[in-house]
């Protein structure tokens, strides 16, 4: 399958392995629907709560905007894990999850209800380094 756009990855349910041109590309579109919204949220599907807090913490430091989460070194889970983070709240949660893909899942979201919110992902772990 083909990866030329963000929709393209709505099937899938793990990251794909990604070349710098379709990189380039997804993150570009990615940027314009980040920067629209009013706040995101982030979920990330990992093999552990290490990757996963490593993957959350790459996408804070490319985007000053988004809050720096703090206290991520109390968070833990077993095995393979589904962290949440709000970018609105700043709360960031791990759970354990078995036989989850593998990647990172952004929603804008939007304070005016009449703006639906839209989910982007999975992109790869190391999408945002």
């Amino acid at each position: 399958m083909e990866i030329n756009k963000l929709v393209d990855l709505n099937n899938l349910r793990t990251a794909p392995q990604l070349s710098n041109i379709q990189e380039k590309k997804l993150l570009k579109e990615l940027e314009a629907n980040i920067f629209n919204a009013d706040w995101i949220t982030i979920g990330i599907m990992a093999p552990s709560d290490n990757k996963a807090i490593e993957a959350l913490q790459s996408i804070s430091k490319k985007y000053f905007t988004i809050n720096k989460f703090g206290n991520l070194s109390s968070l833990h889970a077993a095995g393979e894990v589904f962290l949440k983070a709000n970018q609105k709240t700043s709360n960031v949660f791990v759970r354990s999850e078995n036989g989850l893909g593998e990647g990172i899942l952004i929603t804008c979201q939007y304070d005016e209800g009449s703006k639906e919110s839209n989910t982007f992902g999975p992109l790869p772990l190391d999408f945002f380094t």
